[in-house]
Parts: structure tokens; sequence; C-alpha cells
């Protein structure tokens, strides 16, 4: 897949219901496809993008109609070292279903698409989304799409917790699971990084309550953020080889203090450059559903063992990977994912990748992943 051209499809459903009761008229869907669905329909793997990635997750696509935080850095795919013929996820066996999430800003409906009610951006009025949203709106593309069952449901990072979700609600659409450097329930820490986040942005003076389309938009705390998060992406050890040795002053973002240190200068540069391709509603809509997420809590579940009950029913495969150097989602919660996993008898292979470049790994060493995913998927 790695240089063929692809292109974003749509899906338009009638409506959509959300967790808080709110109702969002003729949604769409932004998606991509990979590979061919068999006659039955029974080789679709659905794949869930991480906190600010998008549904292009291979090939190469240089414009999506009516988007505008699409650039060049969007246009490789960001799995492409594993989705293709004879990759980990192989498109001559699968069809790999790859939408954005609801709220998002590649496509699907999110913040900056215009409610049918008045014509305007919705700005504020878009409501909150849940992780059980995701699964829901996936499952509701499945539906026009005519699969009824995947092989697998497949999900890094944030995606991972939709990938757990979706097989959660609804056990009986898929055969096989994989978690990659996820959780199914979110850690204090991480929720103090993420409300450092929304404060970031909130507090910034142009975001006026999310109602900024029409002015400027709020990208020094858009950029706060993306900073705040960034440090538990990359393995501290890392942070010196990724760092320039010439130091930029970012006069945009900075007055009086004058940057010295060349962490610094790479830190500011990854948060301009974040603020080019994504939107700050968006964003907080996102970090919002991940920060207040319970596997337990979206499936209305007592305990781990009620909640894999379904997945044991339906003789789910789990594939679980950690990440020895990942800060970001410790290997310590994908270590309690398959204790609960084994103490509600469901079959789960866990296996820790040994790397030095923290939770990007799943971006950046396919070959640390493929021979265990394929096999899994495979097998």
């Amino acid at each position: 897949m790695t240089n063929q051209t692809v292109q974003t499809q749509f899906c338009q459903l009638d409506q959509f219901q959300v967790a808080d009761g709110s109702v969002l008229q003729a949604p769409r869907i932004a998606y991509e496809l990979y590979g061919e669905l068999n006659a039955e329909a029974s080789n679709a793997i659905l794949l869930f993008h991480a906190l600010s990635g998008s549904h292009h997750a291979a090939g190469i696509n240089r414009d999506i109609a009516g988007v505008s935080f699409w650039n060049e850095e969007l246009h490789d795919g960001w799995w492409n070292d594993f989705i293709g013929p004879g990759k980990a996820l192989d498109t001559e066996k699968f069809c790999i279903i790859s939408p954005n999430y609801l709220g998002g800003c590649y496509g699907s409906t999110g913040p900056a698409s215009h409610d049918p009610a008045t014509a305007k951006p919705y700005g504020s009025s878009f409501p909150r989304v849940t992780v059980g949203d995701q699964a829901r709106f996936a499952a509701a593309l499945l539906d026009e799409l005519g699969v009824a069952r995947l092989h697998a449901v497949v999900g890094p990072s944030v995606g991972g917790l939709c990938a757990l979700t979706f097989s959660n609600l609804f056990p009986e659409r898929t055969q096989k699971v994989v978690s990659v450097a996820s959780s199914y329930k979110n850690t204090i820490l991480n929720r103090l990084l993420l409300f450092e986040q929304i404060l970031a942005i909130e507090n910034d003076p142009y975001f006026n309550g999310g109602d900024y389309y029409e002015g400027s938009s709020p990208k020094l705390g858009l950029a706060l953020a993306r900073m705040i998060s960034h440090k538990t992406f990359v393995h501290i050890d890392a942070f010196e080889r990724r760092a320039k040795r010439e130091i930029v002053q970012e006069n945009e973002m900075l007055s009086w203090y004058g940057v010295t240190d060349p962490f610094q200068s790479y830190m500011l540069y990854q948060g301009k450059k974040f603020t080019r391709r994504f939107d700050a509603n968006t964003y907080l809509r996102i970090v919002d559903m991940w920060s207040s997420y319970n596997a337990l809590n979206e499936a209305k579940a007592e305990s781990a063992v009620e909640l894999f009950a379904p997945s044991k029913r339906e003789g789910h495969q789990f594939l679980v990977f950690s990440i020895d150097s990942d800060f970001c989602f410790y290997p310590e919660e994908q270590a309690e994912l398959v204790a609960d996993l084994e103490k509600a008898e469901v079959p789960v292979t866990h296996l820790t990748v040994h790397s030095d470049k923290g939770h990007d790994s799943f971006l950046l060493e396919p070959d640390l992943f493929t021979p265990q995913l394929k096999f899994h998927l495979e097998s």
C-alpha cells in the first residue's frame, strides 16, 4: 500500500444518538478501505486510529474535499508498514476498514461541521462523545457496508480502547481482538495529564467556549496541549536524538522568554506543527472521551469477569501488546487487562515489545510487531 493512491469514502447516516442522549442529524463517517471484501463479507478487519490520527492508515491520500486541516504531514498513511500485500494486515487476505472518529476533523461529522439546523459550525453545541459512541459509530458503518461479523477488530493506543469496547458492546460481531499499547481503564496520572491539556485549550483567549470558527482559533492552547501529550509518546532518552541542536525562537508563541534549550525548541516546534493539522474542538472531544473512559462503565458491567463473559461465550481470541518503555499506557495496564481476561477464561496472548522509542514504537517499528500480529490474524 505504500505508494498506492487511495481516496477517502463517506457514509451518510440518517441520524446518530450519542451517550448523553443528543441526536445528530445526517452525520457523516469518513473512512478508507484497503483490500476487498469477500463474497460473505467475512474477511473484514476494523481498525481504530489513535488520539490525533485519522482514518488514512495506508497508501497516499493527498486531498480530502472540504477538509482544511489536511496537509503534507498526513498524506502518507500512518500504518503504511503494517497494511498491504504480505504485511501484518494482509490486504490479499483481508479488507481493512478504517473510520475517522465521530467528532473528528478529517471528514467525519465534528464540531467544525455545519449543523443542518443552523447551517453554521456546531462549535460548542457539538455533544460530548464516549468511547462507546465510537464503537457504535463504527458499527453503523459496518451495517452500511454489509459486514455482520468481523474477522478482527484492531486498535493501537486510544484506538485500543475503542477496539476493546467494540468487542464488549458487540461481542457477536468479531472473532479476534487486538489491543496495542492500550488499556481498559484510566490511570489517575493519565487523567491529570489529560486535564492539563483540556485546561490549556479552555484558557486560550481565542477559544471562546468552542465558538471560534468565525475568528482566530486557539492555536496557543492547542500547541500547549500537544506539548503536554507529546512528552508521554516519546521515551525520555529519545528526546535527545530527536531534538535538533539549532534553537528556533517561536516569536508568535513567546514574547519575553528566550528559548535557550534545544529540547524547548523541539517541543515548541511539535506544538506549532500540530496546530496546522488539527482542530482544537476535536482534540477536546477525544481527550474528554479518553479521560472519562472505563470499559466497565461503557458496558454497564459490575466486574471484569462480567465484562468479558460475552467474549468467553463468543470465543474471542485476544492479542495484547505492551511496550516496555511506554510512558503513555504503562505495561502494568496491559498486564492488568490480561490478568482479568484470564480470570474470565478468555484466550489471550500477551507480548512485550522491547524498544527505546516509547509509546511511538507502534508507529515506528513494524518489525517488532508484525510477526506476532500476522500470526494472530491468520492462524
